[in-house]
């Protein structure tokens, strides 16, 4: 059996952010439609490590992909000076159930959830946004900030992370990156990174509010995607009370990330308080922003529907390119 084996630089030069972008568009759209199979993540946890292991398949039936992704996030792995984040994807032929492809998880996962952002980015927040805050400084912070570039022109960058030199060297590396501006700014706390942002971003592992309401300009867009567990919580519950409200995954939000789940065991909201799956609003179903004094918000948990697309278009892309090393097993 022949497999291809693609590299994290493999995959970062098969799977753009602007074709990620567009590919997840697809996903949302077919998993909203109830056309995707695609169980709740499996857990295993390692509490000693602060890990969590997570198994992630899904199928889109119609669309003839298939694959599942194994991803461990460890977090004494930071002490450690390694990855927060190790992650493989494995392929398979629809058709025969055959093992196609093995890639790197890692930039995978970055650039999907990347790409999810810029799909709610797109569809949710003000049209002529200029500043975006950034919370968080590691490989999800980054892909949210070239996601967000992509769909807005984005003139100011404000970057905080609780650990100054993370936020500089962020500052350094990202500055000028593609359609990514100069000009970024580190801060020294997050109140002052989101003071006057047009859209901000979350990437954290907090398990405490880094995000209070009333630091958020009236009419901006939030995207959070750090919050995976029920006891995590990026975003304070008067956020969530006072923003329109739209998940990658109805299921997902009501049961995996504290940003739901906290208000909602408080009574602080309820189920319906969520207007939408980003699908729906993909789709056309509902409608995206509708004022531009609305406070919208988007909470990704990641989908494996996501990794599908973000999969299939790299191994095409691969393949065109001929990146990456076929194995015998």
């Amino acid at each position: 059996m022949e497999i291809l084996i693609l590299s994290a630089d493999d995959v970062k030069k098969a799977l753009p952010m602007n074709t990620a972008i567009e590919v997840t568009k697809r996903a949302y759209s077919r998993l909203s439609s109830g056309r995707v199979q695609m169980p709740l993540r499996s857990r295993i946890h390692i509490p000693k490590q602060e890990g969590v292991l997570l198994t992630m398949p899904a199928a889109i039936i119609d669309d003839k992909e298939i694959a599942v992704k194994i991803v461990s996030v460890f977090g004494n792995n930071l002490k450690r000076g390694l990855p927060l984040i190790h992650a493989v994807v494995i392929v398979l032929d629809a058709m025969n159930g055959k093992i196609l492809s093995l890639m790197d998880g890692e930039v995978l996962t970055a650039v999907r959830t990347g790409a999810g952002v810029g799909v709610a980015t797109d569809f949710l927040s003000p049209i002529n946004s200029k500043i975006v805050a950034i919370i968080g400084s590691g490989k999800q912070a980054r892909s949210q900030l070239e996601a967000v570039c992509e769909v807005r022109l984005i003139k100011q960058v404000r970057i905080y992370s609780p650990t100054k030199f993370n936020s500089q060297k962020f500052a350094d590396e990202m500055s000028g990156i593609g359609k990514i501006p100069k000009d970024i700014r580190v801060f020294s706390s997050p109140a002052d990174a989101l003071k006057g942002a047009d859209i901000i971003c979350t990437a954290t592992t907090s398990f405490n509010p880094v995000i209070s309401f009333k630091n958020i300009k009236h009419g901006a867009h939030i995207n959070a995607v750090g919050s995976f567990q029920p006891k995590m919580q990026e975003i304070d519950s008067e956020t969530i009370i006072n923003s329109r409200v739209v998940v990658d995954s109805m299921e997902s939000a009501l049961l995996e990330t504290g940003d739901i789940v906290i208000p909602l065991k408080q009574g602080l909201i309820k189920k319906n308080h969520i207007y939408a799956e980003i699908g729906e609003i993909v789709n056309g179903e509902k409608k995206g922003r509708t004022s531009s004094k609305q406070l919208t918000f988007f909470k990704s948990c990641g989908v494996a529907a996501q990794d599908v697309v973000a999969a299939g278009i790299a191994l095409e892309n691969a393949k065109k390119k001929k990146l990456g090393e076929i194995v015998l097993l």
